[in-house]
Order: C-alpha cells, then structure tokens, then sequence
C-alpha cells in the first residue's frame, strides 16, 4: 500500500472513531434528557460510524498495511439544544466529507486507483449522510420552538435503510 494513502487513512481512522464516539455523548446526552428517540438515533449513529472505522482499519491491513489503533479525543458531554445538536452533526459531517475528498484528492494523485474505487463508498455514504441531517433541520426548522415530543418519537423514520456491504 502506498505510505501517503495509509498515512491518510490512519488519519480517517481518528476521525470515524471520534465520529463514533461524538455521537456516543450525544446519544447519551438526549437519553439523560429524555429524549428516548433521539438517542436512539444517535446510538445507530455511533454504531455504524464504529463500523466506518473499522472498515478502513480492515482496507489497510488487507492492502499489506499497519492500521494504526488511535487514541480517541473526547467529546464534549453537554449539548445546549436538539436544534444545536443537530448543526453540530451537519458541521461534523461536513469535515468528515471533506476528509473524505482529501483522500480521494490523494489516490488519484498517487495513480493508486484501487483504493480510489474502494473509497467511493465513503463519498457515497457521505453523500447520505449529509442529506439526512439536513432532513432532520428542515423538521427541526419547520416546529420552531414548539413541542419535541412526535419529533422525538418519530426521528427512527428518517433513518434511510443503507445499502451495500459495510464490511471488508
């Protein structure tokens, strides 16, 4: 495997795991606070970000690499609002993508066109990613300040069913 695109993808690595965790506190967060659906979200968010991140760790001991197991930064434990939340996840996504595009920046640079094919599952699940959030603010948006309650109670239903393998 070639050192650039490892290097990069051990750096992917932090940042799905971070995600995963991220998303963990925020999950735990709304729980505290009643908000059994919404942390029910987030849970299956950090999950599948969990599964992310080891996708890429099995990639680049499978190309003959050395997936490096990070440290993780923690995240904060506090959210001010559901709204709030919801623009961190979208702000959080969104350097997730542009992770993303580096990589694939780096692969075409690098004429490494298998692993080029092979992350495009990522900028498709980014894709995804990003339009669900949104989703999620244009409901946010559309209640104002009113009662989270069928919000709360409904959020499992905008959880798109994912396609294709998320493992190796």
């Amino acid at each position: 495997m070639n050192k650039k695109i490892e290097e990069l993808l051990d750096v992917q690595i932090v940042k799905e795991g971070y995600s995963s965790n991220l998303y963990l506190a925020m999950a735990s967060w709304a729980e505290a606070e009643g908000y059994a659906g919404i942390s029910e979200w987030l849970y299956a968010q950090a999950e599948e970000e969990h599964v992310h991140m080891l996708r890429l760790l099995h990639y680049i001991n499978d190309r003959d690499g050395r997936a490096i197991v990070p440290e993780f930064e923690k995240p904060p434990v506090s959210f001010e609002s559901i709204p709030k939340l919801f623009k961190e996840v979208l702000a959080h996504e969104r350097l997730i993508t542009a992770s993303i595009n580096k990589i694939v920046e780096q692969t075409l640079e690098e004429k490494d066109f298998t692993t080029d094919q092979w992350i495009q599952w990522y900028v498709n699940e980014q894709i995804e990613e990003e339009k669900l959030v949104h989703q999620i603010l244009d409901k946010l948006k559309i209640l104002g300040d009113g009662n989270l309650y069928l919000f709360d109670r409904d959020i499992m239903s905008l959880r798109a069913p994912k396609s294709g393998n998320t493992t190796t």
